[in-house]
């Protein structure tokens, strides 16, 4: 008889494949902080100020709240070049409204004209996206040509809007979406900075509780509780960078009751999370439950993979490309509130290049062109990687043809390394 063989041990883990982490997230999150680090040692330590990290997120919302949408388009094999003329229109159709519409109507800041202003630009964006989804979806004309003529049509619908003018002063509570005029301070960043954390680690922990109970493996605890601490950290770090941005003297001044000081004088007043950025955090998730935990989003990601299948077995994929694209016009007329309120006026310049910005954060972030892969949190990393490109690069001095060079060769760069990635993982 032969002698009985022990089972064989299962392979030991590593910490990486213990925490399930996406080896290509973290390769993006590593060069995100290698770019910080290098840019920091080039400008002398200010590109890491909390003043600097401020003005870097808050220029990264609006590009990046389109960039989620822009995931869903190229999942499902298609591109828009029309997102930055979108938000031209809507922006000035928004603008008209509540600087030379509206108040005819009513008086000088009254309450309601800055939201029938962002209701009129929402809808104007749903509009204009679902056309151009009907187009493609239905008229089976290819989107890169459809979104090719919006990108020349829509921009210059808004040129027709303002006669060309530059519309603003904007409504003071419009503005308070664009960064520096509308922020929570320090005490109230830092409850929603404590209430983010406390539901974190009870959605880590309640997952791990729900597959336990339905008999699926679970990473084990310490891999959970780690998870729970690089989480607390990232939260609670990124609300005490914010809060360190201190509210200058002089501006203190205009209007000290507003920090809750009587003077400025002695008035230690912070910026603390802008509400703009609290808008990007409310759209990532709300874009990541659509991708993961509802049919639409199986749908798309269905259809993307292979839109022959998703068709035969039953999806009306012509409706869903109907869906998306009005879905993107939304998101790019919230991305107009947030670009026209930061710079507290409308111009008819604004939002020129966002397309290539947009799908170029998409694609860094791991979205692929073939359909089928991409996540929403990656598309926000990739907004980010690009946002800090460019504001190093000012900050350092380099002209702006050699920065649009450099942005050029990091998309192809990162198109080129995700094909390696997927070859050498396998992945499709």
């Amino acid at each position: 008889m032969s002698e009985a063989h022990e089972p064989a041990a299962p392979p030991r883990k590593s910490i990486i494949q213990s925490l399930e982490i996406d080896t290509r997230m973290l390769g993006m999150i590593g060069a995100f902080l290698l770019v910080c680090i290098v840019f920091n040692i080039l400008t002398d330590g200010r590109f890491l100020t909390p003043r600097n990290i401020f003005n870097l997120t808050i220029q990264t919302v609006s590009v990046a709240i389109m960039a989620t949408g822009m995931v869903f388009v190229i999942v499902t094999r298609n591109i828009d070049l029309s997102v930055g003329a979108i938000l031209a229109a809507t922006s000035a159709l928004m603008a008209m409204t509540q600087v030379r519409w509206l108040p005819e109507l009513f008086e000088i800041g009254h309450w309601a004209i800055p939201w029938i202003a962002v209701g009129v630009g929402v809808l104007l964006g749903a509009l204009i996206g679902a056309f151009n989804g009907w187009l493609i979806g239905y008229q089976g004309i290819p989107a890169f040509i459809v979104t090719l003529g919006g990108f020349l049509v829509w921009r210059n619908v808004g040129w027709y809007q303002t006669a060309g003018q530059t519309i603003g002063p904007l409504d003071k509570t419009f503005m308070t979406f664009g960064g520096i005029n509308g922020t929570l301070g320090g005490t109230t960043s830092w409850v929603l900075g404590i209430i983010a954390v406390i539901v974190a680690v009870i959605l880590i922990f309640k997952s791990r509780s729900t597959k336990t109970k339905h008999g699926f493996p679970v990473k084990p605890l310490w891999a959970e509780a780690s998870l729970a601490g690089i989480t607390t950290v990232s939260i609670l770090g990124f609300i005490a960078i914010l809060t360190n941005y201190a509210v200058p003297e002089r501006v203190v001044a205009r209007d000290p009751s507003k920090y809750g000081c009587e003077i400025a004088e002695g008035c230690n007043a912070v910026y603390g999370l802008p509400i703009s950025v609290l808008l990007l955090i409310a759209i990532t998730g709300i874009m990541t439950i659509i991708a993961k935990r509802t049919r639409f989003g199986r749908y798309i990601f269905a259809t993307g993979g292979n839109p022959d299948a998703a068709e035969l077995s039953g999806i009306n994929t012509r409706m869903l490309t109907v869906k998306i694209f009005a879905l993107m016009g939304v998101l790019c007329a919230i991305a107009a509130v947030v670009a026209s309120s930061r710079l507290q006026n409308h111009s008819n310049d604004l939002g020129t290049l966002d397309e290539l910005r947009v799908i170029a954060a998409a694609v860094i972030g791991g979205t692929a062109l073939s359909g089928g892969i991409g996540t929403i949190y990656g598309a926000i990393l990739g907004a980010l990687i690009m946002q800090s490109l460019q504001s190093g690069m000012a900050m350092v001095g380099v002209d702006a043809p050699l920065q649009n060079i450099v942005v050029g060769g990091v998309l192809v760069v990162a198109v080129w390394l995700d094909i390696q990635y997927r070859k050498r993982t396998g992945a499709k």
